[in-house]
């Protein structure tokens, strides 16, 4: 089944996510127990992998859970051997891959992960509103993740951007993200 026949029946979640560098010892764990959650609940995950960056536990925890699972990624990704046939878009330009994820999700959900990773996805959310898509964006908020993102929501992007609570929202946990999730893009359609 393709993306765009999945899109049809699901969500397709474009989901932004490393384990590696500095920060949460526990995002391994977290990259897998949201890859489980959202393809039990019928979600599709694009996923973008760089500069030698996959995020294996996201990807073979959704698959392992019946999910589908697409990454767009640089040239230089090379897949191990467990992702053999999961489908991979090389693309050469950033921007391009950026565009591609903004153009195939539904939603943007950040899970805890490296500087890299946020980059991505406001890089992502920032081609969607070029495309004039006002995508949701949820981050999973675990060990205060993105304590300094919400803050900057609620003092920078309140006043400026009218509705910003439906435009960015943060969770503490996968099954309140989920929910949050299920809200906004049901109210979108």
């Amino acid at each position: 089944m393709s993306m765009s026949e999945a899109r049809m029946n699901a969500p397709v979640l474009a989901v932004f996510a490393s384990d590696k560098g500095p920060g949460d010892p526990e995002r391994a764990s977290i990259m897998s127990q949201a890859g489980t959650y959202f393809a039990r609940r019928g979600a599709s995950i694009i996923t973008l992998a760089e500069n030698g960056v996959i995020p294996v536990p996201l990807i073979t925890a959704a698959r392992t859970a019946g999910g589908q699972v697409q990454i767009v990624g640089d040239p230089t990704i090379m897949l191990p051997a467990a992702l053999r046939d999961v489908t991979l878009e090389s693309l050469e330009q950033n921007q391009d891959r950026l565009e591609r994820i903004a153009t195939s999700a539904d939603a943007f959900v950040a899970l805890p992960g490296s500087l890299a990773s946020a980059t991505a996805l406001f890089g992502a959310w920032t081609a969607a509103k070029a495309q004039g898509r006002n995508l949701p964006v949820l981050m999973l908020n675990r060990h205060k993740a993105f304590e300094v993102l919400r803050g900057y929501a609620a003092d920078v992007l309140s006043p400026g951007l009218p509705g910003y609570d439906k435009a960015v929202q943060f969770s503490d946990t996968i099954e309140d993200l989920w929910s949050r999730l299920s809200r906004l893009l049901g109210e979108q359609r």
